[in-house]
């Protein structure tokens, strides 16, 4: 719940940037001296592409959460019980260890977005945030698939 109250404030927040930012754009479009104009003009771009970031986060975190529900509906999602640290986030040794299997899964069946998935969770536990990303992705477009082929 913290996740979803810290992207939602973060979210507001680029938003009123972005208007404050537009206002200021707007001054600097109507300056009509070139270096203002330009300004301007940045001022117009630079936002849109932090909305198009800030919307496919958003759209990438809801679609994650909807397969991680379908998985713990299934009680498909990983149970092994590992030490945590205080945070609550998994030590790295005993996240290391439980790797493999999952990395073996995803080789065994490499069309399943369940198997992406955990691994995704597995990369994630084991502090690589970059190959989790790309793991999970790669089970949301998975399993996108497998309901158009339905």
């Amino acid at each position: 719940m913290r996740t979803r109250i810290a992207v939602a404030v973060m979210t507001a927040l680029l938003l009123l940037y972005i208007a404050l930012a537009g206002q200021r754009a707007i001054v600097l479009l109507t300056s009509g001296e070139g270096v203002g104009v330009a300004m301007g003009v940045a001022l117009i771009v630079l936002p849109i592409i932090a909305l198009w970031a800030i919307a496919r986060e958003l759209w990438f975190g809801v679609r994650a959460q909807k397969l991680g529900e379908v998985l713990d509906a299934e009680h498909a999602l990983p149970h092994e019980e590992i030490a945590v640290r205080p945070s609550g986030r998994a030590t790295r040794d005993d996240a290391d260890a439980l790797f493999p299997a999952y990395r073996d899964d995803v080789e065994q069946h490499p069309e399943d977005w369940r198997a992406w998935y955990r691994l995704g969770l597995a990369y994630d536990a084991s502090g690589d945030r970059r190959r989790a990303r790309g793991a999970v992705r790669k089970a949301i477009s998975l399993e996108a698939a497998d309901r158009r082929a339905v």
